[in-house]
């Protein structure tokens, strides 16, 4: 792996992947944490990283958070 890897599953050349890392530890709920990936990916983001482990929060459940967030690449991905 590499980030030869990276750029061939992104599609990627020629410039530096930008990315970010979303911090849902912070209070942000299921539903705005997949809005933050959609608007990041929207903006011209090539990637996001969840700053969690797979785990739940009291207020953001991760089955949500995963859901909300699929939801935001293919809404992202379509347009």
């Amino acid at each position: 792996h590499g980030i030869q890897v990276e750029r061939d599953k992104l599609n990627k050349y020629g410039r530096p992947l930008l990315g970010c890392t979303i911090k849902p530890k912070l209070g942000l709920s299921a539903k705005n944490y997949g809005r933050a990936v959609y608007e990041c990916l929207r903006g011209g983001l090539d990637f996001t990283k969840d700053d969690e482990n797979v785990n739940s929060q009291p207020f953001m459940r991760w089955r949500d958070r995963f859901l909300f967030c699929a939801e935001a690449i293919y809404k992202a991905q379509a347009e």
